[in-house]
């Protein structure tokens, strides 16, 4: 292969994605896709006071 052609060689691209990257991806997308929770509803005690012991 002469210089030439190499030159016009496009570069190849490995589409390596580190696992930091692939994780954040995967977080970013189900906080995207995912409909907000409800609220949660408290139970609240009474506010008795209480007895001594």
């Amino acid at each position: 292969m002469s210089a030439s052609e190499r030159d016009e060689t496009p570069a190849r691209v490995t589409g390596a994605v580190s696992m930091r990257d692939l994780l954040a991806s995967c977080a970013a997308a189900d906080a995207v896709s995912t409909p907000p929770r409800a609220p949660v509803a408290e139970t609240r005690r009474s506010e008795q006071p209480r007895k001594a012991a």
